[in-house]
């Protein structure tokens, strides 16, 4: 007997549901914390219970690819924007004295051909 709570298409096939990303986080952290079976979670959600099981590996998969990825200290980003701040300042100021020395060296040619 079809569950007359899901959508159907015309063909009378049950209808795809897509979840959004937040969607599917809450439903993983419930899975995760034990709130959840895979098939509440499916029941809940509207969904076929192999969809929730691709949600759990991709869960899982992008977990561990991040921890892999995290470093100790500061984020790697950071670092590079403070070493590009820092050589940015370092650029500038040698800009500043070639120009400062530029002028002082015309003026001491300039007072030479004078005489």
């Amino acid at each position: 007997m079809p569950d007359p709570k899901r959508r159907r298409d015309r063909a009378g096939r049950r209808a795809k549901r897509f979840l959004v990303a937040e969607q599917k986080y809450e439903i993983w952290l419930k899975i995760l914390t034990g709130q959840l079976t895979t098939n509440e979670a499916a029941a809940q959600a509207g969904v076929d219970r192999s969809t929730i099981m691709t949600l759990r590996k991709v869960a899982r998969d992008g977990a561990i690819a991040a921890l892999q990825a995290s470093r100790p200290g500061k984020p790697r980003d950071a670092r590079e924007a403070s070493e590009l701040a820092r050589l940015t300042a370092e650029n500038a100021r040698l800009q500043a004295t070639i120009v400062e020395q530029a002028i002082e060296l015309a003026a001491l040619r300039g007072k030479s051909v004078w005489g």
